[in-house]
This record gives C-alpha cells, sequence and structure tokens, in this order.
C-alpha cells in the first residue's frame, strides 16, 4: 500500500505529521513533504489516523 497526498488540497497544517512523521513532514515554508510513498506493515495505523485527520480530505491510501 501506498498514500497519496492532493497538493492542491493540502494547507500545510501538520496534523498528519503528527500522527505519522515517519511518512510527513512540514517544511519551514509550510507546505507538506511527503517522506516516503509506500507503507510498511507497523505504519498502517498511524497513517490511517492521519488520513482520517486530513481536514482537507488531501491525504488517501492506495493499494498499488
Amino acid at each position: 500500500m501506498k498514500v497519496t497526498v492532493d497538493f492542491t488540497k493540502c494547507t500545510g497544517l501538520g496534523i498528519c505529521e503528527s500522527l505519522a512523521p515517519e511518512l510527513f513532514e512540514v517544511n519551514e515554508s509550510g507546505e507538506l513533504v511527503l517522506l516516503k510513498e509506500h507503507i510498511d506493515p507497523d505504519e498502517i495505523q498511524s497513517v490511517e489516523e492521519a488520513v482520517a485527520g486530513c481536514p482537507t480530505e488531501a491525504l488517501r491510501i492506495v493499494e498499488d
């Protein structure tokens, strides 16, 4: 599985970073940086929480 970001929707609030810091980081410019696309099995729960917690619905988990 992998995570995708719709950067046109993302506002860089950083909720995803707080829930899944292994995948997401908001840089100094306030832009989201996807640190890695593919989700390891032990990261699924935190990524699901980040997707659910995204207020702009910019995050998705997809099968690859």
